[in-house]
């Protein structure tokens, strides 16, 4: 999966070489109006953050691969603990799946309508991921294991991540979607179905 995240960067590279952004004249027009009109969404947060949102995640990637270089590198040596911590009262059980199922229902919501709102797919990773770390202080580590081999984890973390790629290129490219009607939840062209893919891995990047 390294190359392919290699490979991606090259190509964005050569594609910022090739293909430089044009200068618009925008002495006529307010730039958020233009971002409202070319997304169709009515936030222009929003509109910009999804339409760049290749640029973030290839270089989000490589930050975290380095981060994950480093700390392999600096733990080499270090003996890894038995020990797993886990909440074991049961109040403390109930009040924290409580909290993730809480969690569980606004990720559910900001990767439905995030795309008419700011933070939209990051909010909505944030808030799945804490609903299944929650979950995962309260569970046995054999069961999460269990859980993770079963649906097959690390297999859709690699496909969300294509897929996000590969509908950010369409778009960079230049085709769109019928943009719908503004402010409606099926508006927006290519945006929501970019913000739902990347709330699904940013689920999964966040706690496995």
């Amino acid at each position: 999966m390294k190359w392919f995240y290699i490979l991606a960067g090259m190509a964005l590279f050569v594609k910022m070489l090739i293909m430089p952004n044009s200068e618009p004249n925008l002495s006529d027009m307010a730039i958020v109006e233009t971002v409202v009109r070319e997304t169709g969404v009515p936030n222009a947060v929003s509109g910009i953050i999804f339409r760049n949102r290749l640029y973030d995640t290839i270089f989000e990637v490589i930050v975290f691969t380095i981060a994950i270089l480093g700390a392999n590198y600096l733990l080499a040596n270090e003996k890894p603990s038995c020990s797993i911590y886990q909440f074991k009262d049961e109040p403390s059980i109930i009040l924290a799946r409580l909290g993730a199922t809480i969690a569980a229902l606004v990720g559910i919501e900001l990767a439905i309508r995030g795309h008419l709102s700011p933070g939209g797919g990051f909010a909505a990773g944030v808030a799945g991921g804490t609903a299944i770390g929650l979950i995962a202080i309260t569970s046995s580590y054999q069961w999460m294991q269990e859980i993770y081999q079963k649906w097959h984890a690390a297999t859709w973390e690699k496909i969300s991540v294509l897929i996000f790629i590969v509908l950010s290129v369409i778009t960079l490219s230049g085709m769109e979607l019928p943009h719908g009607e503004l402010g409606t939840l099926f508006s927006g062209g290519i945006l929501p179905i970019l913000n739902r893919t990347y709330a699904l891995t940013k689920n999964i990047i966040y706690v496995f």
